[in-house]
């Protein structure tokens, strides 16, 4: 009897064993991400680390250049919004498996502006959200650095590079159409966005449409979409081959936080759980990127801050 005993527990704990990684400690991880107190998080982080396998951490050093960067760009909502919150599981759980800055803002409101700061180092004096017919700019640009190295994914667009809103495509939110000195270009590498994305590009910027990008639906909506797009971008070839690098960021804030917004960083040389308080924008994000492919500085982001050593990317 006492044999039997002695064999019993020493099998039941080889079970517990084994379990480590297993489902049941997803869905423990899953369940802290989302319902531990904002104070306590960080205290439950580390065990999810560890345990996590995500698209972060696969490598011991990140490249000195990146042959990919990729953008997606979210809207109107502020980092409280996202970070901590139960509708964005998927976020929360990237963010704890990748690298989060967490004193991140955008420039100013509405979207425009922020779009054109992010991709040319400068809002360019617009302080509105009206089409490129009111707004034509010469202006240097991560486009024009890159001349036929870039592609833009427009979700619901509906022809390459279109100038005018139209349904759910909001031409407010794809920068690369206010500049005229990349017009040509645009008509070949500003595309609407289909279900196997096109990644090959040494910078892609993707943006989502009206309702996916959180702008006229819920949190929880743009959530899945990201889940769904993110695990295709992961699942690419550049990305498995651990030459590109993913930026996740906002627009801006819905006006009543100080413009402080999410951004996760993704790479698989970025060591999971990665936090930075450093102050960053949307300047310090095309710095980092302009870096990260070996190209000048435009505009502001010459001056910025850069974040390739504080995320490890």
């Amino acid at each position: 009897m006492t044999t039997r005993v002695l064999i019993a527990t020493l099998a039941a704990g080889a079970l517990v064993a084994a379990g480590c990684g297993s489902k049941s400690s997803a869905a423990t991880e899953r369940t802290q991400s989302t319902t531990a107190p904002a104070a306590t998080r960080s205290a439950v982080a580390p065990a999810a680390h560890a345990a996590a396998k995500g698209p972060c951490g696969k490598a011991k050093h990140a490249p000195a250049r990146y042959a990919h960067v990729v953008w997606i760009v979210m809207e109107n909502h502020a980092y409280g919004d996202v970070i901590g919150s139960s509708e964005a599981p998927y976020e929360n759980q990237l963010a704890k498996r990748c690298a989060l800055a967490t004193n991140f803002r955008a420039e100013t409101h509405p979207s425009l502006p922020n779009y054109l700061a992010m991709t040319s180092g400068s809002t360019q004096g617009v302080s509105d959200d009206d089409p490129p017919s009111s707004h034509p700019l010469s202006a240097p640009s991560i486009f024009s650095q890159l001349g036929g190295g870039w592609r833009a994914l427009q979700e619901s667009m509906h022809s390459n590079c279109a100038l005018a809103n139209s349904a759910d495509y909001a031409v407010r939110h794809n920068p690369a159409t206010y500049f005229t000195n990349i017009r040509a270009a645009c008509a070949r590498q500003n595309v609407p966005l289909g279900a196997s994305p096109n990644l090959s590009a040494k910078f892609t910027f993707v943006t989502p449409n009206l309702c996916n990008d959180t702008h006229d639906c819920s949190v929880s909506t743009g959530d899945r979409w990201l889940q769904t797009f993110m695990g295709k971008v992961f699942a690419s070839r550049p990305y498995r081959a651990r030459t590109m690098a993913v930026f996740l960021t906002w627009d801006e804030d819905d006006s009543g936080h100080g413009n402080h917004i999410a951004t996760i960083v993704a790479a698989p040389a970025v060591k999971p759980g990665r936090t930075s308080g450093r102050a960053f924008t949307h300047y310090s994000m095309l710095r980092t990127t302009e870096q990260m492919l070996g190209l000048g500085f435009v505009g502001e982001a010459a001056s910025a801050a850069s974040m390739r050593r504080a995320l490890g990317v």
